[in-house]
Order: structure tokens, then C-alpha cells, then sequence
């Protein structure tokens, strides 16, 4: 048969799409109304079988849209993936969705890469770089010309610490492919950064990071509130529900004071220290445990002849400490304080704003937090350069205003003291439904 007598798509209801989700053996997604079997392809998906998978059964296509910086390159892929339709009697989005409001994000999104938003400059990046660099060397170069007393010492901890946390905000840049027009040139910067400067793997991130982004807050999909149930209870809805069915794991009414033990001090130091191993070991990611193993040998040679066993491993650890407080503090105040629950399938716009908050610009606030103040224009347009983020916030705004969305925007206080009262609300709902529920 040729090309021009290819049958015709099957003409396909959100129904039974609906179908195609969740726990069936078969799924399937829609992108721009075409129905895609996803069954098979999940498990080579790029960005990991979890990621497509989350969004079986559903429009995946402002998604879809917000993660490729190529999406022709992508659709490539899809082709040989392509079932089927909607009908035409059928919606561009689940009934459920407020349509006006998905089309007019997707006009939006016209509008911001015809403003050029979604490009990168590249001497921001370079100077992000070269002060990652500059600090690097001068906390070396600290010790060597001062030597290991205590107040080089901790002057060189505070600095490498800030290494950390900054390394941390421009991985972040290129991990979202937010620098170079090609995905290749992300990723290996990507490797470079995370692994030589931070002697952590790129695979581990890109799978936690993108479903977090695909799904933020939604639990069993979001894996940054995974510590629900196990340490802490995440927003009412799970904290109730928790409560109700009599489960305890942790004495959760008083999780917002142990959080300051189990929380920014021991995340990186104590956990993500060991999982990376784990993860780069059990996955047979060997190219990104040679990245990793170049930092930590690179470390060693510059502190260990310098310090000795003993202070060398008090300062990694000591530097590993400051970087989580820092890491905790500013990537928590987004998501903690806000809506906490499984996930709802709600239109990709809704759902971001939901999970997410904004803290005000300054050009501490910018630099402290990489950008990420701007939580909400990111959670948006993830592949977005930073540097853009301010130039795209007025017109979110205006958005918001017009759909009666919620649109938060706090101080770096009030952004921090909103995760412990946050703690301590979810903590109480579970005490109560626990004892009189």
C-alpha cells in the first residue's frame, strides 16, 4: 500500500484513551489530538519509562511542548507510535479541563518564543561558570597561602559550600537544556558540571528532576514528596487521609521541629551522599560514575596533602552540610507550602501554579536561589533560560489575573517560615483524624 492509501487514524474518545492509563497493561497519551501507544517505547524513553508513563491516559501535549527544545526532531519517534485521533467530536483536552484557559497558554507560549524568551545568552551562562571557577580556586588557594588554622579553614568551607549550592543552580541550567540550541551540548555540559564539579551523576537527576517537573506535588509521581509517609505528612489531604487510616510512622506533630535535624543538615550528607553510588552502580551508568569519581579524586588531591585524614574528611562533610542547608531551603520554600495531593489530571497550567510559589526579585534573591524565585515562570517553561524569567513574569501575571488563578509572590522570610508552619499544619491535621477521626 502507498503512502497516499494509508488507512485512516482510528477516531478515538477521551474515554477510551482514559482507559489507557493509570494501571493498564496498554497505554496510551495524546499530543495536538493524535493518540500515541506508549506501551512499548515507555521503557526507551529518554527521559525514563516513569516520566511518559505519568502521563498515560491523558494530554501530554503542553508537557510534551515545555520539556523539547526539538520537538520536530521528537516527533520523529512518534510516528512509528501513532494509533489514532480524537474524533471530532471530541475536545483538544479532557472534558475536564477548562478549555479556554489550555488554549490560551498555548497562545501564550506563542507569544513567548515569538519574543525570543526561550533563548539563551550565552555570556550569562559563561560568567555563571566563571565565578563557580573563581571561588573554587580561591578556597584552595585560602589554605595554600594561609594555612589549615581554623579561620582559613572555615572561610574555605563557606566558599566551596557556595561552590556547591551554585554548581547546583547551573547543572540545573543545563540539565533543562536551557543553554546550547542542541540537547547534546546541554547534556555534556550537564555531565561536566554535575559530575566533575559536584561528584553526583546526570542520570540520577534527569530521573528524579523531570517527573518532579512533570507532575509537581502529585504523590507516587513526584518524587520529591517522597518522604510522605515514611519521615514526614505532606499537605492536608494526605495528612488527613493518613490520619484516618491510623498510620504512624514518625511522631508527625512535631515533624516541624525534627525537620531541622532530618531535613537541610543531613539531606545531601547523609542520603544523597550514598543513594548517588547506588543509583550509578545498579543502573550501569559507568560514564556518569567516571564523571563523579573525577571530582572526588580531584577534591582529594587538592585537600588531603594539605589538611590530613582527619580535617580532609571534616571538610568535605563540613562543605557537604552547608550545601544542603542551602539546597533544602531554597527548593522547598517553592513546593512544601503549597498543594499536596495524588494527582488530579489537571490542565498543565493549573497544576503547576498549584504546586508552586514565587519569592521577590533582588539581585541577592536571583543569585542565592539561581533564579529559581521565579519557580512558577520555570515550572512553566522549564527549557527557559533564567536570565528570561523576569521578562516573562508580567505576562504570567496578566494570565493569572485573567483565569483567576492564584499567582504567590513572598519574601525570602516569609517563603522560608512558610515550610516549618506548613510542617506543623500538616502535622496537626494528621494528630487530629488520627485521635477523632
Amino acid at each position: 500500500m502507498s503512502a497516499a492509501e494509508k488507512p485512516p487514524l482510528l477516531q478515538l474518545t477521551w474515554r477510551e484513551i482514559q482507559e489507557k492509563g493509570g494501571r493498564s497493561e496498554e497505554r496510551w497519551l495524546v499530543i495536538d489530538r493524535l493518540v500515541y501507544d506508549i506501551t512499548h517505547f515507555r521503557w526507551r524513553h529518554p527521559g525514563g519509562s516513569r516520566l511518559i508513563g505519568h502521563y498515560a491516559g491523558q494530554d501530554a501535549t503542553d508537557a510534551f511542548k515545555a520539556f523539547h527544545i526539538d520537538s520536530q526532531l521528537v516527533r520523529r519517534y512518534l510516528r512509528p507510535l501513532l494509533i489514532g485521533e480524537l474524533g471530532p467530536q471530541e475536545p483538544s483536552q479532557e472534558p475536564s479541563k477548562d478549555r479556554s484557559l489550555v488554549e490560551d497558554f498555548r497562545r501564550l507560549r506563542e507569544v513567548v518564543e515569538g519574543l525570543g524568551l526561550l533563548g539563551p545568552r550565552p555570556l550569562f551562562f559563561a560568567g555563571m561558570l566563571l565565578h563557580i571557577l573563581a571561588l573554587d580556586v580561591a578556597a584552595w588557594l585560602i589554605l595554600w597561602l594561609w594555612g589549615t588554622s581554623w579561620v582559613p579553614f572555615i572561610v574555605t568551607a563557606i566558599l566551596l559550600g557556595t561552590v556547591q549550592a551554585q554548581a547546583g543552580w547551573l547543572q540545573h541550567d543545563f540539565g533543562h537544556l536551557s543553554v546550547f540550541g542542541t540537547s547534546r551540548w546541554n547534556h555534556l555540559a550537564h555531565r561536566f558540571v554535575i559530575g566533575h564539579l559536584k561528584g553526583a551523576p546526570a542520570s540520577w537527576w534527569n530521573h528524579l528532576h523531570f517527573q518532579h517537573h512533570a507532575k509537581p506535588n502529585c504523590y507516587r509521581k513526584d518524587p520529591d514528596v517522597n518522604l510522605h509517609p515514611l519521615l514526614f505528612t505532606l499537605g492536608a489531604t494526605l495528612s488527613f487521609e493518613l490520619g484516618t487510616q491510623k498510620k504512624k510512622y514518625m511522631p508527625y506533630q512535631h515533624q516541624h521541629k525534627y525537620f531541622f535535624l532530618l531535613g537541610p543538615p543531613a539531606l545531601i550528607p547523609v542520603y544523597f551522599q550514598w543513594y548517588i553510588f547506588y543509583f550509578v552502580t545498579k543502573r550501569r551508568q559507568w560514564q556518569d560514575l567516571a564523571w563523579m569519581m573525577s571530582f572526588y579524586i580531584r577534591f582529594t588531591l587538592c585537600y588531603l596533602p594539605l589538611l590530613g585524614l582527619p580535617s580532609f574528611i571534616a571538610l568535605f562533610f563540613l562543605v557537604r552540610v552547608l550545601e544542603s542547608h542551602w539546597f533544602v531551603w531554597v527548593t522547598q520554600m517553592n513546593h512544601i507550602p503549597m498543594h499536596i495531593d495524588r494527582d488530579q489530571n489537571k490542565d498543565w497550567v493549573t497544576m503547576q501554579l498549584e504546586a508552586t510559589c514565587n519569592v521577590e526579585q533582588s539581585l541577592f534573591n536571583d543569585w542565592f536561589t539561581g533564579h529559581l524565585n521565579f519557580q512558577i515562570e520555570h515550572h512553566l517553561f522549564p527549557t527557559m533560560p533564567r536570565h528570561n524569567y523576569h521578562a516573562v513574569a508580567p505576562l504570567v501575571r496578566s494570565f493569572c489575573k485573567k483565569h483567576g488563578l492564584s499567582y504567590q509572590n513572598k519574601s525570602l522570610y516569609t517563603a522560608f517560615a512558610d515550610i516549618i508552619r506548613s510542617l506543623k499544619s500538616s502535622g496537626e491535621i494528621w494528630m487530629d483524624a488520627y485521635l477523632h477521626k
